[in-house]
């Protein structure tokens, strides 16, 4: 009897900890499908400062916790937490710190304007998601990451994290979406994006740092691309056309005859070539 493939989501918003919308709704229900079809799964997600801990049900998880991540000289402390959705049989995991993520809004401030260390709270999830999960000692197959703030951890997995054992056959499946394509980083993004690994020539495609130039970097590093919207920048459509990713069109999770969940495996599988040995 073969293995169960293990789903690693990576997503910016999970419903019912954010409103529904399109990623969250994904974020809520294609984990909880995907696991009762036999597969092994966990969700991550950034414990914004909106999200209610008591009503919630969060609390820290001190085994995990503990480690500190090191962004602009800055050592920072790595809080893990996490909930259930009792009626998916499902956990979340938290990526939490003070400074970054105690406001209450999520990536733009009152006045609509994108906070200005946005980079540094990406950098933070991506780096702090992969550091956990090597904590988890769980080997994921597929490491689904959904939303922008997602972004950086392809790069950081095949530059930093290849040769870990947990990630050696890890491989990646990005949902693009139409979601901070207007978002502008600061001129220090990519200094602050390197490590032990990464080189500043792996980061020529964030010239410069923005927020479509940081998914065109995720397309470079991920095996599998999912149109997660129906409309995506025709920027981004060429890279992938042009980088020949394997990719699955949209697909209106909306609609109750959608197909979706089993889609969005059979292109796990295809990914893994367990297609192939099937035939």
């Amino acid at each position: 009897m073969s293995e169960p493939t293990r789903v690693l989501y990576v997503s910016s918003e999970i419903f019912p900890y954010m409103p529904e919308s399109g990623i969250s709704s994904i974020g809520r229900f294609l984990p909880q499908g995907v696991q009762e079809r036999g597969c092994e799964i966990r969700s991550f997600m950034p414990k914004y400062g909106c999200i209610n801990e008591r009503r919630n049900q969060l609390h820290e998880v001190i085994r995990l916790s503990g480690m500190n991540i090191i962004i602009n000289d800055i050592d920072r402390p790595l809080i893990i937490k996490v909930s259930s959705i009792p009626a998916a049989r499902m956990q979340v995991y938290f990526i939490d710190n003070e400074d970054y993520f105690f406001r209450k809004q999520i990536f733009k401030d009152d006045n609509e304007e994108y906070f200005a260390d946005n980079d540094e709270r990406a950098i933070f999830f991506a780096r702090g998601v992969l550091e956990t999960v090597k904590k988890l000692r769980w080997k994921p197959d597929i490491i689904h990451c959904q939303g922008w703030v997602s972004h950086l951890l392809p790069i950081y997995l095949k530059k930093v994290y290849h040769d870990d054992p947990i990630f050696t056959e890890s491989k990646v499946v990005i949902s693009l979406y139409d979601d901070a394509s207007d978002q502008v980083f600061n001129d220090s993004t990519r200094s602050k994006i390197i490590v032990p690994g990464i080189k500043n020539k792996d980061l020529e495609l964030l010239t410069p740092a923005n927020g479509i130039n940081l998914a065109k970097l995720a397309i470079q590093y991920a095996n599998g691309i999912i149109m997660g919207s129906e409309s995506i920048s025709s920027e981004l459509v060429d890279m992938v056309l042009k980088n020949s990713v394997p990719t699955l069109p949209y697909k209106d999770i909306s609609q109750p005859e959608s197909t979706y969940i089993q889609d969005y495996i059979q292109f796990y599988d295809q990914i893994l070539g367990k297609n192939d040995k099937k035939d």
